[in-house]
């Protein structure tokens, strides 16, 4: 029905004669008057939240609905979620969360030297693993040799582009895809020889001169610019994965992945109560065994930055703003932790990493796109205790102190 034909009167018939009545008692019927919203008007749909809302007016007035409706949309949206979280979260027998392993994997000695000079970086600067990247990037001066495309969850999940150029290349926000111009990084992966129909994933290396993905697994990429393009990098001296450090860090590194790294997402994305349980029973037991490890020792393995240190960091840096809340990550806050807060004050103070960290990128890439864990996608202030200046206050980890106690560490030895 048009707005046209609402302000018309309606077409009446013709009333037949009448003898026995007198003309008083026949009534010509009164037009219809139409009153038409703003919205109408305007051609604007009508807010469908309006409308519910009126509809339930109408059926049960102030009271809460029936029992009957809220039990059928319960069992309605819990059969949805579970539909949703089957793809965002692909869970195993118990519903417990299980990471699909990455497709493209690389190590240092499978890249040429003639390709080192064609990478291109794709990430997403609310994840954790795309993170790692930067970090590594930054430290080791491969800003310029690797150049990025960042790139913001849709309101799909899918990782999305903007038309917008970046008037500084070298700050770290969203913005258009750098290599090859398209708008989402869905259309980077099946530009590829032979295309690619899986899972789109960020951080992703891509070659540009031979229009390949060359790898999507954040160690294999982080290990790569730690120690495979030393000629291109500005800080070549720098090695965060030492030879005599190496099975330490593999050490921890097999303790921080499950428990801490996934170990959140295990959490936050369990589809059972059993599974919820067991995730977070161990995260913390990890949270706690690292957290006196770090009373006698810097960094994880002594003194010195590792890659292991890198990796965790990412994730305790995301713990108050969104582990902690969204992801049921409860029992205690980062900022609980005297030695890992500190810890991770003293990581985020080093030159080139607090650059790297965007918590309102961060924030919005859970609250606003994890649509089955949010559905408001209301967003939470802030916790003090990752803001910018409290993460700058002293950490004291450097102190003769901790340093003289590193030899008492007894978890790594």
């Amino acid at each position: 029905m048009s707005c046209t034909s609402l302000l018309s009167p309606p077409n009446l018939p013709t009333p037949p004669p009448l003898k026995k009545l007198s003309t008083a008692k026949w009534a010509r019927p009164k037009p219809i008057t139409c009153h038409v919203s703003t919205k109408m008007s305007s051609n604007q749909p009508p807010d469908p939240t309006s409308l519910v809302s009126s509809a339930a007016k109408l059926l049960w007035g102030p009271s809460l609905p029936p029992g009957l409706l809220i039990s059928t949309v319960r069992t309605a949206w819990n059969s949805t979620w579970r539909i949703m979280m089957s793809q965002l979260a692909p869970s195993d027998p118990t519903l417990a969360y299980t990471r699909p392993p990455s497709k493209f994997r690389a190590t240092p000695n499978q890249i040429p030297l003639q390709a080192q000079t064609s990478l291109h970086l794709y990430v997403g600067l609310p994840c954790p693993w795309a993170h790692r990247t930067l970090i590594v990037r930054a430290l080791k001066g491969l800003n310029d040799a690797v150049p990025v495309s960042i790139a913001a969850p849709g309101q799909d999940g899918s990782w999305q582009f903007s038309s917008t150029p970046i008037p500084d290349p070298n700050t770290l926000v969203p913005g258009p895809d750098n290599a090859n111009g398209f708008k989402t990084l869905k259309e980077v992966y099946k530009s590829r020889a032979g295309g690619y129909d899986g899972r789109s994933t960020v951080p992703m290396l891509w070659d540009v001169k031979k229009r390949e993905v060359v790898c999507n697994e954040s160690y294999d990429i982080i290990q790569l610019f730690n120690s495979g393009l030393n000629e291109l990098a500005r800080n070549p001296g720098l090695d965060l994965s030492p030879p005599p450090l190496k099975q330490k860090i593999e050490t921890w590194n097999s303790i921080i992945y499950p428990n801490v790294n996934n170990g959140v997402y295990r959490c936050g994305f369990a589809q059972s109560q059993q599974a919820y349980d067991t995730a977070v029973n161990e995260l913390f037991d990890a949270l706690d065994m690292v957290e006196d490890h770090l009373g006698s020792s810097r960094f994880l393995c002594g003194d010195d930055l590792t890659l292991a240190d890198v990796c965790l960091f990412t994730t305790l840096i995301r713990f108050d703003l969104v582990y902690n809340v969204l992801f049921k990550c409860t029992k205690k806050k980062l900022i609980e932790y005297r030695n890992l807060h500190a810890y991770t004050r003293d990581i985020y103070q080093i030159p080139e990493v607090a650059e790297t960290c965007n918590f309102t990128s961060i924030m919005e890439g859970y609250y606003k796109t994890l649509f089955p864990l949010n559905p408001g996608g209301i967003q939470p202030v802030m916790p003090s205790g990752s803001e910018h200046e409290v993460l700058c206050r002293p950490h004291n980890r450097d102190s003769p102190s901790v340093k003289e106690k590193s030899a008492a560490a007894v978890y790594i030895s």
